[in-house]
């Protein structure tokens, strides 16, 4: 059809990276309760959180593999994090990026190219949604995933505490028990994207 445009995302193989480790990186809150309190206490101060994640792709047999970084045995999550009061995302975005995943002192060409959803925390809790509910008027967390294109070969550090593991999207699709919402509706949000295959 006329005038649809279908993005393409360059994918390379999971072979042209390399993963070191570096120190590692804890999260602020020490707890969800912790969390949600904090969240409390800016939002009074400051507005709605804006939280930016990326989407990280690479390939093998031409299938493609989201990286996540995976904290014990059962939780994984998207490398990003808090904006700063007044940051572009994009610039937010990268920062996370070279915070988490560059090896020390160095700087990766991170593309962020896409955006792939929108998530709305209502309240101070753990529920999200990628709509905001109609009785909210102002959500407590936006939080925006892009696609972030890799450069063809690159040098990664991982924080030690973290594992980064490359996750096939059939494994993702429809697993929340695993996943949780965000990462098993990234399959189908994903498809509307073309991968060239490097």
């Amino acid at each position: 059809m006329a005038g649809l445009i279908v993005p393409d995302v360059n994918l390379f193989p999971l072979t042209n990276y390399s993963f070191g480790i570096k120190d590692p990186q804890y999260e602020r809150d020490p707890s969800v309760p912790t969390r949600m309190q904090r969240l409390k206490d800016e939002f009074e101060q400051y507005g709605s959180r804006r939280t930016v994640e990326a989407v990280l792709l690479v390939h093998e047999h031409n299938h493609p593999h989201l990286l996540l970084l995976q904290l014990g045995t059962t939780f994984f999550k998207l490398p990003g994090g808090e904006l700063d009061i007044g940051e572009d995302e994009i610039t937010g975005c990268q920062r996370w990026l070279t915070k988490t995943l560059a090896v020390e002192g160095t700087s990766i060409p991170w593309n962020v190219c896409e955006i792939v959803c929108n998530w709305y925390r209502p309240s101070y809790d753990q529920n999200q949604y990628p709509y905001i509910p109609g009785h909210v008027t102002r959500p407590k967390e936006h939080r925006r995933v892009f696609v972030v294109e890799l450069p063809p070969n690159a040098a990664l550090a991982v924080p030690k505490n973290y594992k980064l593991v490359a996750a096939p999207l059939f494994e993702l699709h429809d697993n929340p028990q695993t996943y949780g919402p965000v990462i098993a509706q990234l399959p189908a949000m994903l498809s509307r994207i073309n991968f060239v295959y490097n």
